[in-house]
């Protein structure tokens, strides 16, 4: 009847596919995911995923925003948690409070957030833009 390439997909196969918001698309609403999400449109609300976020050039969320990862080339304003890799593309420009794990930014970004790193409370507020530690040795963040 199915080859195994024509098999039709259940819910439960599908969940590691990503979701897209596409660039002229507005959203208001929460979503709640657990595969990785797109977003080029724009989003006024929250996004809970196990996954990752991606915010394309042309993307804006406006809300709170949980994820693992997220890579950031549009513009974010609100409240971001990511349990791991915060990624900054030179054109993302982030408003808000982001709590990070570890975080990547390149030359460009404008990032204008308080911020926590280290998956705790403590970490260094940050309101006037983004200042690299000079921490020179290799050891994560201390949360007291």
């Amino acid at each position: 009847m199915f080859s195994d390439k024509q098999k039709p997909r259940t819910m439960s196969e599908i969940g590691g596919q990503p979701n897209r918001i596409e660039k002229n698309t507005k959203i208001k609403g929460d979503i709640i995911s657990e595969a990785d999400f797109r977003i080029d449109g724009k989003l006024d609300g929250n996004v809970k995923t196990s996954g990752k976020v991606v915010i394309g050039k042309d993307g804006y969320i406006h809300g709170k925003v949980e994820c693992v990862n997220a890579d950031i080339e549009g513009s974010f304003n609100g409240e971001l948690l990511v349990s791991d890799l915060l990624s900054l593309k030179s054109s993302a420009v982030i408003e808000g409070t982001v709590s990070v794990s570890k975080l990547a930014v390149e030359p460009g970004a404008t990032f204008n957030a308080s911020c926590t790193m280290g998956g705790g409370k403590a970490g260094a507020s940050n309101a006037g833009g983004f200042k690299p530690s000079m921490n020179t040795k290799n050891e994560p963040a201390k949360a007291s």
